[in-house]
């Protein structure tokens, strides 16, 4: 897989945004990307040390239109922590 299809999208949340100044950013990733696969792709994307990946499942939520449930698509989120002297990721453009 290419780098660029295992990171999908960054996580942009009120917890996330709150994370991120500690160096801790929220990615969601490809379903089938490891923790290796996803801090290699990290660091060829925005030029960064990876200190550590945390990764987690997320289920897909019951939702309901009339009287037809269903779910949303399940997702994968990576939390991924960066070194004391590696720069930051910039998610929003100054």
């Amino acid at each position: 897989m290419n780098a660029r299809d295992i990171i999908l999208k960054p996580v942009i949340t009120e917890d996330s945004m709150n994370l991120m100044e500690d160096g801790k950013y929220t990615f969601d990733v490809h379903t089938d990307a490891d923790k290796t696969q996803v801090k290699n792709a990290v660091q060829e994307i925005f030029d960064v040390k990876v200190k550590s990946v945390n990764i987690m499942n997320v289920r897909g939520k019951k939702k309901r239109v009339g009287q037809h449930v269903g779910l949303t698509r399940r997702r994968r989120k990576a939390i991924v922590t960066l070194t004391s002297d590696s720069k930051q990721i910039k998610i929003f453009e100054d």
